[in-house]
């Protein structure tokens, strides 16, 4: 990229930070800023049509997934409006003075507070959730941060729109979107961001890491990458239910292009159990489509391509026109996939999933051989007791599903979207769900302070009746 290109990002990123920093030094109340998010939320469902047509021209996904998505951004913001409204994510806690202990105890009262200005860098596979209204801008500016978003070049005119209607609602410094990728370095590097939120693959999100990480004054920086999301089927599953099993992989992993960061690419079958017929059978009947750039297409096609260059895989395709991508099965045994797990471990962004055909003594070797990834999926026998493989795949696990697919992260207070390296950079944070928010703040301790000092959350009496632990 030219000079003036990188020196015009690292100004917008100036200017942004700035006006941020000011918009954080400003007080905001819980209740204005549940109102912003209620007001962001009512503009999405307002703009919707012209929003989802813009998103399917950029992005190729289909009207009616783009609609729900942005049905599901609308509940993400008012769902954080209540979050804060409630109050319990503060972690309010007042003690008491105590002489009698040992050493005395003051009066201490405790509470989270906003970080400061975030930057939030949006994802591709999601143009409204996960991009710039999306799950990390809401959540950061219910803590209490201002925001500012690098747009995904996937879908610009869209990231743009929607931070024109962003710009409506919230007060100036609040919201700010740049765009490129000098752009993207200067915000990570900017002394006035204080945490960053990344979603995208492991080589960008490792770089933007290992720049957080080497500044003067490091940052959190908190990453969704990469992830396999494994999926072991018993074979007391199989017995019972093989067909709809092996129906319901391939509607999972090659829902909207397998451009969802929960597609189920791993799956571990017992060899025989009927699983992999099924497989076989349903994969024509999948669709072909188109992803979301050509640089995913292409890169999607040389990883398939590489697949099938190796003597121990079979590699079943589909039908797909001239630009789009034909969904695929890996088929590999147990002894080939544990001779080198490595390339099978590796995420490829598309519509493929690797089978592993495993007899019953293979499986604790296949599941030692796993690295960490948002999400791990048991399908067991009506009665099977799979404790001691729920504790194998936990170890490695964010979320652990029974009997169903990953694709699909609902929206709620006991929700965890996150897990080890490289699946995300910091594993015991989500980037779904009421704690989402936990990123964004830090506490502090009051020590003696007189009330007029203390937030309204931590005076005596509690005035605002949030849930807190007073003793």
């Amino acid at each position: 990229m030219s000079t003036d290109a990188s020196t015009a990002g690292a100004a917008a990123v100036a200017d942004a930070a700035v006006a941020a920093a000011r918009a954080a030094a400003t007080p905001s109340t819980r209740e204005q800023r549940a109102g912003w998010l209620d007001a962001l939320a009512a503009a999405l469902d307002d703009d919707r049509a012209e929003l989802a047509g813009l998103a399917h021209e950029e992005t190729h996904l289909s009207p009616a997934r783009l609609d729900g998505e942005i049905t599901r951004t609308a509940a993400q913001l008012r769902f954080f409006a209540g979050v804060i409204r409630e109050g319990a994510y503060l972690e309010a806690v007042v003690e008491s003075p105590d002489p009698s202990l040992i050493p005395p105890r003051p009066d201490l009262r405790r509470i989270l507070r906003p970080l400061g200005p975030v930057a939030v860098f949006a994802a591709s596979n999601f143009p409204f959730a996960f991009s710039v209204l999306g799950n990390d801008t809401a959540s950061a500016l219910a803590a209490g941060c201002p925001v500012i978003v690098k747009a995904h070049p996937g879908h610009p005119l869209l990231s743009r729109r929607t931070a024109a209607l962003a710009a409506r609602i919230l007060p100036p410094g609040w919201f700010s979107l740049v765009e490129g990728m000098d752009a993207g370095t200067a915000l990570v590097r900017h002394p006035l961001v204080r945490a960053a939120g990344f979603t995208g693959s492991p080589r960008g999100g490792r770089a933007l890491f290992d720049l957080a990480a080497s500044r003067p004054d490091p940052i959190p920086f908190y990453g969704e990458l990469g992830s396999i999301n494994p999926v072991v089927v018993t074979r007391a599953a199989a017995a019972e239910r093989a067909e709809a099993i092996g129906a319901g992989l391939v509607g999972s992993f090659t829902r909207d292009a397998g451009q969802y960061c929960t597609k189920p690419g791993l799956v571990f079958v017992p060899a025989g159990g009927g699983v992999e017929e099924a497989v076989r059978g349903s994969l024509g009947d999948a669709p072909a489509s188109r992803q979301l750039t050509p640089g995913m297409t292409d890169a999607f096609s040389a990883g398939v391509a590489a697949f099938s260059a190796r003597s121990t895989v079979e590699v079943l395709r589909g039908e797909a026109a001239p630009g789009e991508s034909a969904p695929a099965v890996v088929l590999v045994d147990a002894d080939a996939f544990l001779a080198g797990p490595a390339p099978f471990l590796a995420e490829c962004f598309g519509p493929v999933t690797v089978l592993v055909r495993f007899a019953d003594a293979d499986l604790p070797a296949l599941l030692g051989a796993l690295e960490p990834s948002l999400t791990a999926t048991i399908h067991r026998g009506a009665g099977e007791d799979v404790t001691s493989l729920a504790a194998s795949l936990s170890a490695v696990a964010g979320r652990l599903l029974f009997d169903g697919w990953p694709t699909g992260v609902a929206i709620g207070w006991a929700q965890h979207h996150g897990g080890g390296w490289p699946s995300t950079t910091a594993s015991i944070h989500t980037s779904v769900g009421a704690t989402a928010i936990r990123r964004w703040l830090t506490p502090i301790a009051y020590q003696d302070a007189p009330q007029d000092v203390l937030p309204p959350e931590l005076r005596d009496g509690n005035p605002l009746g949030i849930p807190r632990r007073d003793s």
